[in-house]
């Protein structure tokens, strides 16, 4: 399938994979760029050199392009934009901040640069700067998220910018995919549902609790803050949005939070751990591996667009 995003990407797929704090390593990555989509490393609070070994370790295991995400607020985030250029990382995606410092530096490697947006605002101000594409990212997402859905944040980015718009925030089936294209996306990014991959690599308990979700299974912690973030719920979340109604303070939340997403991903905690999942979760029930997560995707979305191109014959 061709868009301007496998164009400009060189992807066989137009599904990128989210990149995942503590969870979308080089084996993540690298399976998912050899399905035929973009694998993304991932970066999170990590230090430059771990950075370094995991853009390696990936070009090992897969000889296709891949990404790296870059957290902006990271201290080491001047050292990362280094490292992405050194080693020849082809594509960069960011998020918690603004990346225009360091656009010169990634275009001039020859670098796509493609942030991640929660509004309008955001999206014009990454297309002033060079970007490539924007990912228009709604609240339906897990982990760090914004307020506006996905439904009505795509099109209105669409209509905004001229660069290609990537869509993302509750997409987890064939159908969200046709779905997103029909919203004028040229391309989703998909962070859920490779939680359940084989290749993803957290912990077991983790994939499981996944698995068992329910709709109405996710919950978004730390809206009084201005840092809301939607996780799976379990203790931790009771304990803080009671908290959070009481009106405790910044720091006795952080506390609550603190490492929290390694304690789920590494250590398998599900009930003090941060468990980071968007409101798709309940549409993942079963292991897959990249590929046929992949294939399905495809299958799924073809199949919508046919049945709807013939509905729209037969009338």
């Amino acid at each position: 399938m061709n868009t301007k995003i496998t164009e400009i990407l060189k992807i066989q797929y137009p599904v990128i994979q989210g990149g995942m704090a503590w969870v979308a390593d080089y084996h993540l990555a690298a399976a998912v760029s050899n399905a035929g989509g973009l694998g993304i490393i991932g970066a999170g609070g990590a230090d430059a050199d771990f950075v370094r070994d995991q853009i390696r370790k990936t070009k090992e295991l897969c000889d296709k392009p891949f990404g790296v995400n870059i957290m902006l607020m990271n201290p080491q985030a001047d050292q990362i934009a280094r490292v992405l250029v050194e080693e020849g990382v082809p594509v960069v995606t960011t998020g918690a901040g603004n990346p225009s410092k360091y656009m010169e530096l990634w275009k001039q490697a020859g670098m796509k640069v493609i942030p991640v947006v929660a509004s309008v605002a955001m999206a014009k101000m990454m297309e002033r700067c060079g970007a490539d594409a924007v990912i228009a990212e709604g609240t339906e997402s897990g982990g760090h998220i914004g307020e506006t859905t996905t439904m009505s944040l795509v099109p209105q980015v669409v209509d905004a910018v001229e660069i290609p718009v990537i869509a993302a925030g509750g997409i987890g089936d064939g159908r969200g995919v046709a779905a997103a294209f029909m919203l004028g996306a040229d391309a989703v990014q998909m962070g859920t549902a490779f939680l359940a991959t084989e290749e993803c690599n957290i912990h077991e308990n983790y994939k499981q609790k996944v698995l068992a979700a329910k709709d109405i299974d996710s919950k978004v912690t730390g809206r009084t803050t201005g840092h809301p973030v939607r996780t799976l719920r379990n203790r931790m979340t009771r304990e803080y949005l009671k908290l959070e109604a009481e009106g405790a303070t910044l720091d006795e939340l952080e506390h609550l939070t603190l490492g929290g997403l390694r304690k789920a991903v590494v250590d398998g905690d599900m009930v003090s751990g941060s468990v980071m999942a968007g409101q798709i979760a309940g549409l993942i029930q079963e292991k897959k591996t990249c590929k046929v997560l992949m294939e399905d995707l495809m299958q799924g979305m073809n199949e919508r667009i046919s049945k709807m191109n013939m509905r729209c014959d037969n009338e």
